[in-house]
């Protein structure tokens, strides 16, 4: 009888606890709920945990992140943003931008800024790589196109420093019923340090080989101002240029997860 009692108590101790548990804490539900219905759930996921930390004791559990949220958020929209600035600079075709979002920068055509020689594969208006580097990406993209018929090209640009909608005359880029639709344009300009510096007009015939997904990741990959700022903008070009060499040089010719740096020659066509 005794443990029955006992055990009656112990339930009941159990109930009432959650139950006032709860009830201090509705003020964070309703704010969940009222967040989610706004939009704002993240935000009020960050305020709550920072809150949650500042009431332990332990100085590690106080640091926060290094950057403040609205900068990483913004780091966050900006490889989005950064896709629809190199459409309306260059085709009129790109991965899924709205066009109210391509119409915020003004078209360029600057003819004048293109190299006098014919179909040169590697174009510098703004210098980011050295010599060396290019004259080694001509013969990767020269050797792709021989060997797979995929067209791939480099745009070093500092907007509005650009050849713009005349580079689609120049390399014969997505001109209405044309056939040739097997290329990508990586064009590359540091928007003043804000953004991502990859930004690439991919055609239809490169995408059943390397669809929207690869291009996000390969952006995300090397084209961040962290990793700039790690490793130079000449390595971001370099490897986004391998790693595409590498993908469609592959069995599959088909890639959506970006592979690692430092591949074999061999796999470049080598």
């Amino acid at each position: 009888k005794n443990k029955t009692i006992m055990m009656c108590k112990v339930v009941n101790f159990a109930l009432v606890s959650t139950f006032f548990f709860a009830s201090s804490n509705i003020h964070v539900i309703n704010a969940f709920t009222q967040a989610a219905r706004r939009g704002e759930l993240a935000t009020v996921t960050r305020s709550f945990t920072l809150q949650s930390k500042s009431d332990n004791n332990s100085d590690d559990e106080k640091r926060a992140s290094p950057w403040p949220a609205k900068t990483r958020r913004e780091m966050i929209l900006e490889g989005p943003q950064q896709v629809a600035v190199a459409s309306a600079l260059l085709l009129t075709t790109s991965l899924g931008v709205p066009k109210s979002a391509q119409a915020r920068l003004d078209p360029v055509n600057k003819p004048e800024l293109l190299p006098s020689d014919p179909d040169v594969k590697v174009i510098q208006v703004e210098k980011f790589l050295t010599g060396g580097q290019v004259k080694r990406l001509d013969k990767l993209l020269t050797g792709l196109e021989k060997d797979t018929g995929f067209r791939v090209r480099v745009l070093c640009q500092a907007y509005p420093q650009t050849p713009g909608l005349a580079i689609r005359d120049y390399w014969s880029l997505g001109k209405e019923g044309q056939k040739d639709d097997k290329y990508a344009v990586l064009v590359v300009d540091q928007f003043g340090g804000k953004g991502n510096v990859l930004n690439f007009n991919v055609g239809e015939g490169m995408k059943l080989n390397l669809p929207n997904q690869f291009w996000t990741r390969l952006q995300s990959k090397y084209g961040t101002i962290f990793f700039v700022r790690e490793n130079g903008i000449d390595i971001s070009i370099t490897n986004a240029i391998e790693a595409i060499v590498t993908c469609l040089r592959s069995e599959d010719g088909y890639c959506i997860d970006v592979p690692d740096a430092g591949v074999s020659l061999k796999s470049l066509g080598m």
